[in-house]
């Protein structure tokens, strides 16, 4: 019974707590009651802390787009992750892509030009999306994992506290509001009592009763002015203690921003390795494709445009866009030459080069460089000079020069 009635107590506490609050901050709205303000340095690390959020919840929100484009799996992911269970692995868009090309490549016959092209090919796209689960292990791990535990960990402390703040704040304007009341009440209580006194010599016994009644009235609004300076007293001290503990957890925005530029550093590191890993497995691609001469000639037995070898090719200018002479390589015919001739000869670099060994020598565009045959060399590579620099050069990358 004892519990009940504390219960009992307590809710009714916990009503009479909030209506105040309720009627304080619809005073406030309608002008009718006066707010205390919060101090320009809390102000500005709140206004801090919100931005941070905001801007922390798109940025995380785009990279798991970034990372993932499908909602579905994205959505399947997160009602896992919910149930603290493993999300079944998938294949992903590469690797799907590989084992269509290597089965295509298999089926067409693995001794055939392109048969043969379309297994390293897939085999290739394979690695890139072993490369791509990589990224988003890493970039889940390292930038995704510790932007979420702020949002739902660290801004929810804050937002907690700062909601507590907010009330501590109403419950002290409405002691405010109570004193000032009860000041005014006492104030018009002596007033009255002053004119009343004025009728004693009329009717002493009624007067003595009335300044009876009205001692008591002032004694009660005296004893009101005293409990809402108590209460303020009260409320003023929990309002400062609640606005120091936001304060505090406040600044801790500037750690948080630091701890996530390290985060966002490991995610352009995860990047930076997963884009070198794919342009390193392209650029091995296309040096065995290099030895398909067919790969470089259109149907019609005309030359066509060969691609860029890698990444850090010249890029390709307004004159290049407009004519597409520049970008012939050599004939099947000058390649027999380049083979077949026992002497140097001079040839042009239609493309760059980077070599992947010290056997090999770097080419850049559009530079001459000499030219020979080696007896026992691979049919698909020459010796080329240049200067005191001298490797194994591909003949695909050479035009020769008359």
């Amino acid at each position: 019974m004892n519990i009940m009635d504390f219960n009992v107590k307590k809710l009714a506490a916990d009503a009479g707590t909030f209506l105040s609050r309720a009627v304080q901050f619809t005073e406030e709205k309608l002008g009718q009651a006066e707010k205390t303000e919060l101090d320009a340095h809390l102000e500005n690390l709140l206004s801090k802390a919100e931005c941070t959020k905001i801007w922390t919840e798109k940025i995380m929100k785009q990279t798991e787009v970034l990372l993932q484009p499908n909602p579905n799996a994205r959505i399947e992911e997160f009602v896992y992750e919910k149930l603290d269970r493993k999300a079944p692995s998938r294949i992903n868009n590469p690797e799907l892509l590989g084992q269509y090309m290597i089965d295509a490549g298999t089926e067409f016959g693995p001794g055939t030009a392109y048969g043969n092209a379309l297994i390293k090919c897939g085999e290739t796209q394979k690695r890139i999306g072993t490369a791509d689960r990589e990224l988003i292990h890493t970039s889940a791990l390292n930038f995704l994992t510790p932007l979420r535990n702020f949002i739902e960990g660290d801004y929810k402390t804050i937002a907690k506290e700062r909601k507590l703040l907010q009330n501590k704040r109403l419950d002290l304007d409405a002691a405010k509001t109570r004193l000032k009341k009860a000041k005014a009440a006492e104030t018009r209580a002596s007033q009255l009592n002053s004119a009343r006194l004025e009728g004693d010599n009329i009717m002493v016994n009624f007067s003595y009763m009335l300044n009876l009644l009205h001692v008591k009235w002032l004694k009660i609004w005296a004893e009101e002015v005293t409990k809402s300076e108590q209460e303020l007293r009260i409320t003023q001290s929990e309002f400062d203690r609640q606005a120091e503990i936001t304060r505090l957890l406040l600044e801790g925005i500037s750690s948080t921003h630091a701890h996530h530029l390290r985060c966002l550093n490991d995610f352009v590191e995860a990047q930076m390795t997963y884009y070198a890993q794919c342009y390193q497995y392209m650029l091995d691609l296309q040096k065995q494709l290099g030895s398909f001469p067919s790969n470089y000639h259109s149907n019609n037995n005309q030359t066509s445009v060969a691609p860029i070898p890698s990444a850090s090719s010249n890029v390709i200018g307004s004159s290049a866009l407009t004519s597409t002479s520049s970008l012939v390589i050599t004939s099947p015919s000058n390649l027999t030459d380049l083979k077949e001739c026992s002497g140097s000869r001079k040839a042009r670099v239609l493309y760059d080069y980077d070599a992947a060994n010290s056997t090999e020598l770097s080419l850049l565009a559009d530079e001459v460089i000499t030219v020979f045959s080696v007896v026992g060399m691979d049919s698909d590579w020459l010796m080329g000079e240049r200067g005191n620099q001298k490797g194994r050069v591909p003949i695909t990358y050479l035009e020769l020069l008359n």
